[in-house]
């Protein structure tokens, strides 16, 4: 063995809360990388001339390889060693984020977005079974679960900030560049302080799986950008419909008759677990893409700067993660059914008080309240929604669940800022065309969150019922 892969003589205790630290800087890459590109979008779209139709792929790209490849990228990870799949994401991560931030088109930049999300996608769970295995001290186990959560709530909101500092004082590009230093001292640190782990047995990967679903959900992606850029009646659009809807049938019946698939029937056999995860996916669908348009609304319509744009989000980190403690408090005692579609419901009023923006408004009245009541009814539905769609789930089957979980979120989200972007750009051109597409965008994501609120009301009204 290289002297460097040698295990450090450091104490075992030092070595591992090392190891945690590592963890913890590669989540803060992922979920990162997830906003950064929010504040910086603007600048990228002007420098690498890219159309209205297809700029949210630079935020999609990411997500929905990353949501796409999850569950693959656990498995690879569980059996071929999971210390080692975590550096080879890390490698693969800054040499993506370094390529990316050279990149002179569009389609560079978007397939360079895409293989970041892949790189995630084999480092994430990789980095989650790594911690979980470090300690066997239970208290010691829950301090660093308490760092990596807490990562993982800073990472968005230090997103959108570094977006935005980084394009205010140096260049977008900046956005993609400072990832891969970071990755790489993660990745050679990694072969230091972590220890190998693996699971026994065959190896089997659901690839024709894991192939189909990305295939079918990304033609989905590309249809609805691919209707407004061509028109609703295009080819371009019914032919990304039509193999969308062939790929994701084959996946679903891969399944359904796999002897080892990517998503066990099982695990969405529960209704309260269908109601959370249905409650997580339709919040990711209605909110996510509301940021980026908030970027281009802050900056294009109200002028304010791309460092300004990103501490603009801060309200919303903040009361998002007060919210979601206080629903984790409540949920023992009322349960899941009033946290979650009571969240839905305070959260689509957020977004009704957000499609009240205007060509004359400024940040403090048209947008703040819409923010702060939005990071309300999100919070407090997130924490519910998670906990519920985690609940009675079979040791077997805890990895998985997390793993859709977090998918349904990522895929949902790329979906609903592609929807959302196709809704403002079909208002037309101009600034006062644009503020019209942003309220009609708000408006439909304010519809998505009730129609949610009903369904996961049904859900968890009967599972009650039955029992």
């Amino acid at each position: 063995m290289h002297p460097f892969l040698a295990h450090s003589p450091l104490p075992e205790r030092r070595r591992r809360w090392l190891g945690v630290a590592v963890i913890c800087l590669a989540q803060l890459l992922v979920v990162l990388d997830a906003s950064i590109m929010n504040v910086a979008m603007p600048s990228v779209q002007r420098a690498l001339h890219i159309s209205e139709p297809t700029r949210q792929w630079g935020v999609t790209s990411y997500m929905l390889a990353f949501g796409a490849l999850l569950l693959l990228g656990g498995r690879v990870a569980d059996h071929t060693g999971r210390r080692r799949a975590f550096v080879v994401g890390l490698a693969g991560f800054a040499v993506c984020s370094t390529v990316g931030g050279l990149a002179v088109n569009g389609p560079m930049f978007f397939a360079m977005r895409a293989g970041q999300g892949a790189s995630a996608a084999l480092l994430a769970p990789a980095a989650l079974a790594l911690l979980s295995t470090a300690f066997s001290d239970p208290a010691d186990r829950a301090k660093a679960f308490g760092c990596y959560g807490a990562v993982f709530g800073a990472g968005s909101a230090a997103g959108l900030i570094a977006g935005g500092a980084l394009t205010a004082l140096a260049s977008w590009r900046w956005c993609m560049f400072i990832a891969a230093p970071f990755a790489l001292c993660a990745a050679l640190a990694a072969l230091r302080v972590l220890d190998e782990s693996r699971t026994d047995g065959a190896r089997r990967y659901d690839l024709p799986g894991a192939l189909t679903a990305a295939l079918g959900l990304g033609s989905l992606v590309y249809g609805v950008s691919a209707a407004q850029e061509h028109g609703w009646n295009s080819a371009w659009a019914w032919g990304s419909f039509a193999a969308a809807l062939i790929l994701l049938v084959l996946f679903v019946r891969l399944q359904l008759c796999g002897s080892d698939p990517l998503l066990p029937p099982r695990v969405l056999a529960d209704r309260r677990r269908v109601a959370g995860m249905l409650a997580v996916g339709l919040g990711g669908l209605a909110v996510t893409g509301i940021f980026l348009l908030l970027s281009y609304y802050l900056q294009r319509d109200l002028g304010m700067s791309a460092l300004a744009t990103g501490v603009s989000s801060l309200p919303y980190s903040a009361g998002m993660a007060v919210a979601a403690a206080l629903g984790g408090r409540l949920l023992p005692r009322t349960g899941p059914l009033p946290l979650i579609t009571g969240g839905l419901a305070v959260a689509a009023l957020g977004v009704l008080l957000l499609a009240r923006v205007g060509g004359e408004g400024d940040y403090l009245t048209a947008v703040l309240p819409g923010l702060l009541v939005l990071s309300a009814g999100v919070g407090a539905m997130f924490s519910a929604a998670s906990a519920t769609a985690l609940d009675r789930v079979e040791e077997r089957d805890s990895g998985t669940a997390g793993a859709v979980l977090n998918s349904f979120s990522e895929i949902a989200g790329a979906l609903g800022s592609a929807i959302l972007a196709t809704l403002v750009t079909a208002a037309g051109t101009g600034p006062a065309a644009a503020v019209r597409g942003y309220r009609t965008a708000f408006v439909f994501s304010a519809v998505v969150l009730v129609v949610g609120a009903g369904a996961v009301a049904v859900l968890l009204r009967e599972r009650r019922t039955a029992e």
